[in-house]
């Protein structure tokens, strides 16, 4: 890949992104999330004074979620193990879950069938993967195998490339889990793979009950009724930052928003959706879609989603098997001389899914793709800081995006709704 030109955007994205992290994870139910959102709706309802446009917060009602304990006590050790459980893990009781762990090393589906007599009734252990490339198995998919083959519980341990524990959905629609769930560290799965797959007594506490969040949303119209959407989570995990997953991503929707509305007459409206409950099932932007008539629908031409856009050197545009949008993402990139990676397939790992399924063409733009020895490695662990990313990739987020969205706003035409 060519090396990239520096820039400097319009905005800074940098204190947005620091302000973010600096307010902790964002675990969705959180004080964290509550204290991001009060800052970000400060933010937007600055945009709007200043650019003219509208600023909403939508409620958006969900299954809430809280973890109060995650621990592994092996038979052979008095020594109890840390673990986080996944989001909705349901409880195991106060008594806990004991019986025999069976390490399945990656978990892939082959290793669930080698051992299929050996896990009804036990908790299994498989691995993290590096989670942005092609030949990665998600945790969901491991989970639901566990599901298949009769477990009673779920672990999955870290790369041993990393420290402390892991964090990470069940992607789940709002729902507990059938079976109790925890990421460990790899030291931890060490420990317990060499015990000859002992017996451990796995204990998990959670709750859960009715909550509510918001989706924060700014727009400004253009001069025909057609929108182009930008949109980012805003949500994460408890362990750390959020910094890389998803600050980075936030950060550079407002300043290429900013950067837009400084510079452009728009043609097409744009409008910045800020999402939470990404983590937990891409909710809320599923509720948000549910919301919206034919006619809203078909007026939203492209969603440019901005997902862990920096961390890493390179960026990646997942265009959902839109062969239009493959051709404008490309000649953005060639216009502006930015290095930009294409991948096709539809995948349901952010919030440009929920778009894409709903017939509106859709990408996720990421960095780091195929690139496991890349800061990229630390998303859902506790590395995941604010110093794993530098101002240079993220002001290259911001300039791509802002290139797009310019585009996609300023076209006399704007056909991206080829046939997928």
């Amino acid at each position: 890949m060519a090396k990239a030109r520096q820039s400097t955007p319009v905005i800074d994205p940098w204190l947005d992104f620091q302000a973010l992290c600096r307010l902790g994870g964002r675990l969705s139910g959180s004080a964290s999330e509550a204290r991001a959102q009060t800052y970000l709706t400060q933010r937007l309802t600055a945009l709007s004074t200043r650019y003219g446009g509208h600023f909403a917060s939508h409620p958006v009602e969900y299954m809430g979620w809280q973890a109060h304990t995650g621990r592994l006590e092996p038979e052979a050790t008095d020594k109890a193990i840390p673990g986080q459980p996944l989001l909705y893990s349901p409880s195991t009781g106060p008594e806990g879950l004991k019986t025999k762990v069976v390490d399945l090393g990656r978990g892939t589906e082959a290793d669930f069938r080698a051992k299929r007599d050996q896990i009804p009734g036990r908790i299994v252990l498989t691995r993290h993967e590096f989670m942005f490339g092609s030949d990665h198995i998600h945790r969901n998919r491991k989970y639901e195998w566990a599901l298949k083959y009769g477990a009673a519980g779920f672990l999955i341990a870290n790369q041993a490339t990393q420290k402390g524990l892991v964090a990470g959905g069940l992607g789940l629609s709002g729902e507990t889990a059938s079976i109790p769930a925890m990421g460990i560290s790899h030291t931890a799965a060490e420990m317990l793979g060499g015990q000859e797959e002992g017996n451990a007594r796995l204990v998990i506490e959670t709750t859960t009950r009715p909550a509510t969040t918001e989706t924060l949303i700014y727009e400004r119209a253009g001069e025909t009724p057609e929108w182009v959407v930008l949109s980012a989570h805003l949500d994460g995990h408890s362990l750390a930052q959020s910094a890389i997953d998803n600050a980075t991503g936030v950060a550079a929707a407002i300043a290429s928003t900013e950067s837009l509305l400084s510079t452009k007459t728009l043609q097409r409206g744009i409008r910045l959706c800020l999402f939470s409950i990404e983590e937990w099932g891409l909710l809320a932007s599923k509720h948000y879609l549910s919301e919206l008539n034919k006619k809203d629908l078909e007026s939203i031409v492209l969603n440019v989603n901005l997902d862990s856009v920096a961390g890493a050197d390179g960026l990646t545009a997942f265009y959902s098997d839109y062969p239009a949008l493959r051709r404008f993402l490309k000649g953005c990139a060639e216009t502006n001389q930015i290095p930009l990676s294409l991948h096709g397939p539809l995948a349901p790992n952010s919030d440009h899914y929920n778009f894409a399924v709903a017939g509106i063409p859709a990408f996720r733009l990421l960095a780091g793709f195929e690139a496991p020895g890349s800061n990229m490695r630390y998303v859902l662990t506790q590395e995941d800081t604010i110093d794993k990313v530098t101002t240079e990739q993220l002001n290259q987020a911001v300039e791509f995006t802002t290139a797009v969205i310019s585009r996609a706003c300023d076209s006399p035409t704007l056909l991206l709704r080829e046939s997928r």
